[in-house]
């Protein structure tokens, strides 16, 4: 499939594509629908008022939103048609769409905004490589999962409101801390602060209380993927998490990518899960390719310097995949609502070069990750750039999710105050 608009051959942005996000523009500042094609964003609020979408009878306005949850909610029945027709009005013969002023906006000219109104938000766990090795660091080497995990697709309730777009800046948060040889806890600024190479995806369609999602519908509940950076104070983390797991080492921030691959542009990409070496329960069951290949890397750029790429990792190392964890989240019948947010986990494969955390990568500060300007990291510094990126390529075909990035700034100071 051939597009009249000129995209370079490794665009994560091709004609096979079509990510949705929110955009604004200094000469159009309100907030609306775009969809991403090569270095160009079509503005869907003039497709539709210039009446390509007529046969469809979309909402009016319903494309001129400052999140995509409305277009969302009007179901996979309508959102993969106007996705189709996009395709239809892109391709090399059909220059008609071509000819429309103001439909095509440079992306270096846009602003992008969090995609999604984000209600809910879950972390899972389903990494086994990364399990493995943290247990490995923190508890018994020989025992390093704990017995339940298996069995289920471990996840945390973890805070929707500090999760922000790409190219947000993350203040380096403050925190109790302590270490091991000391009696009580100090109050100070993190000193192993991480990032946590993650995907998330996006819930599509809602349920009521009471309601569960078998594996084989799971897919239907997806709208799509985003890259995700699930920040993390790992001393902040340690003192903290028991007995009721992360908080505060967890929810001063997590960033998002702006474009939302929709689930049906990674069809092509699917792959076989793991094989899972324990027996599931009959819920966990499930049929198919669930898991999908997509390419990862992670790169530390410090100020000033050029970056360090520090990981390549892929989505398809996934013990547990993502019908799995709807179905385990919806067990005792919990609701979902649309713009709902779900993240893997960290992303770490079987090699150091594929681990996607520095926890793992520097294994707990004993091995130092060089930088090209030279200096070395155990753990994220003030002033570093952390910038992830995604892509599946077959046959010809890529489709990328672009990038997030964040800046680490300086801890905020803290004074007490005196009444």
């Amino acid at each position: 499939m051939q597009t009249w608009l000129s995209t370079t051959e490794n665009s994560d942005f091709s004609i096979h594509n079509l990510p949705y996000g929110i955009f604004s523009t200094l000469q159009k500042p309100a907030k609306r629908v775009g969809v991403a094609i090569g270095a160009y964003i079509i503005d869907m609020h003039e497709v539709q008022s210039l009446g390509f979408l007529d046969n469809m009878n979309l909402p009016t306005g319903i494309f001129k939103c400052s999140f995509l949850n409305d277009f969302i909610a009007l179901g996979k029945g309508v959102t993969n048609d106007v996705r189709q027709t996009l395709q239809e009005l892109l391709k090399a013969d059909n220059p008609v769409f071509n000819m429309q002023v103001g439909v095509l906006c440079p992306q270096q000219d846009a602003v992008m905004h969090l995609p999604v109104q984000i209600g809910d938000y879950t972390d899972f766990y389903s990494s086994i490589e990364h399990a493995t090795n943290v247990g490995i660091m923190f508890r018994d080497p020989a025992n390093a999962l704990l017995p339940n995990w298996k069995h289920m697709p471990i996840g945390y309730h973890g805070r929707a409101s500090s999760i922000v777009v790409s190219g947000t800046n993350i203040t380096r948060p403050c925190g109790q801390t302590k270490a091991d040889a000391d009696a009580s806890p100090t109050f100070q600024a993190s000193k192993q602060l991480d990032f946590e190479l993650e995907i998330g995806f996006i819930v599509g369609k809602e349920t009521v209380l009471g309601e569960r999602i078998d594996t084989q519908k799971a897919e239907d509940y997806i709208f799509g993927l985003v890259l995700f950076n699930d920040w993390s104070a790992r001393d902040i983390q340690k003192w903290e998490y028991v007995p009721l797991g992360p908080f505060l080492g967890k929810n001063f921030g997590s960033s998002i990518s702006a474009w939302v691959v929709p689930l049906e542009a990674l069809e092509t990409f699917r792959v076989e899960t793991p094989a899972q070496d324990t027996p599931v329960l009959p819920y966990l069951e499930f049929e198919g390719l669930k898991n999908y290949d997509v390419q990862l890397e992670v790169a530390i750029q410090p100020e000033h310097a050029s970056e360090t790429i520090v990981s390549k990792s892929n989505f398809k190392y996934m013990y547990w995949n993502m019908a799995q964890q709807l179905a385990h989240h919806t067990i005792n019948g919990c609701n979902i609502r649309i713009g709902d947010m779900y993240a893997s986990g960290t992303i770490s494969g079987q090699t150091p070069d594929s681990y996607g955390s520095m926890l793992e990568l520097a294994w707990k500060g004993t091995k130092p990750v060089l930088m090209n300007d030279g200096t070395t990291r155990t753990f994220l510094q003030d002033g570093d750039t952390v910038v992830m990126k995604g892509y599946c390529e077959k046959n010809g075909i890529r489709v990328g999710f672009g990038e997030v990035r964040g800046k680490i700034l300086p801890a905020q100071k803290f004074e007490k105050k005196h009444n």
